[in-house]
């Protein structure tokens, strides 16, 4: 597999999942402090989509019971939940935000101030 285009930067709102499917996977890319982030679509701990929870200090709460994904490693950092979601590899080329659902991330794209939706 390779990168897929997922949207538009444009399309993204500082802190407001974008939900997205990339080769059958459901994910959310979220722009926040600056960076771009692919997770899957769906808490570790109930089968409900993160995408509807809020994004705060680079993690990813699921709306059902509170638990918080960190957006960088997938890992929760509060109960229930005790298992990672996975990451994906996020890269911007001019205005396309590709993702990868085959590859972790090694480094966070970063969004020039100005550029954001």
């Amino acid at each position: 597999m390779s990168s897929v285009r997922v949207c538009a930067l444009g399309d993204l709102d500082e802190d407001i999942p974008f939900v997205a499917q990339v080769d059958g996977v459901d994910i959310a890319v979220v722009l926040t402090q600056g960076s771009v982030y692919a997770i899957r679509n769906e808490c570790s701990h109930a089968d409900v989509a993160l995408s509807d929870g809020e994004v705060d200090d680079c993690h990813l709460e699921c709306w059902m019971h509170g638990s918080r994904f960190n957006l960088k490693t997938g890992e929760p950092d509060s109960l229930p939940a005790t298992q990672a979601v996975d990451v994906y590899a996020v890269e911007i080329q001019a205005d396309d935000v590709l993702v990868d659902v085959a590859s972790r991330p090694s480094i966070f794209p970063t969004i020039p101030t100005g550029s954001e939706g």
